[in-house]
């Protein structure tokens, strides 16, 4: 009795199942416009870069060659082909009072120990330098302070 049970429902659930292919089949379908073959896009290419090998550098202090704190990166500026500029630093005051914001030229920066959070990036400028460095602010022309015989004009055209 089972077996006859079992083989009705099975019947049953093939039924169901039929008509709902066969009712879809007769419905008519939107029509959609012909489109032209889509070319497969390449696949993504990857990189995989050791945790050892590189870090984010916002948010992390920046020290002079004798060791003096000299703020932390907040940003970093770019030119319009994407070739990393600047960095603006966070610079002076305690607790964000009395701090200003100041530029300096990539390169000025060095970055040979930043395996943790906690390593700073050096700043091959002097506590002097940077504190006489005019502000930045958004949307005005950009001060860069460079290392002595590095810094390059950025062509604005």
């Amino acid at each position: 009795m089972r077996g006859k049970r079992w083989f009705i429902s099975l019947t049953v659930i093939l039924a169901v199942f039929a008509g709902v292919g066969s009712r879809a089949e007769n419905e008519p379908q939107p029509a959609s416009p012909p489109t032209a073959a889509k070319e497969a896009a390449p696949p993504a290419s990857v990189t995989i870069i050791g945790a050892r090998e590189a870090h984010g550098v916002l948010g992390r202090d920046v020290r002079s060659t004798t060791n003096e704190d000299m703020g932390n990166i907040v940003d970093v500026i770019v030119d319009r082909t994407g070739t990393v500029r600047a960095a603006v630093i966070d610079f002076g005051g305690f607790l964000g009072v009395g701090s200003r914001k100041i530029v300096v030229d990539w390169n000025a920066l060095h970055f040979g120990r930043v395996a943790d959070k906690s390593d700073s990036i050096t700043l091959e400028l002097t506590k002097a330098q940077v504190a006489a460095a005019p502000e930045y602010k958004e949307d005005k022309p950009i001060v860069v302070l460079g290392a002595a015989g590095n810094l390059q004009p950025l062509d604005d055209h």
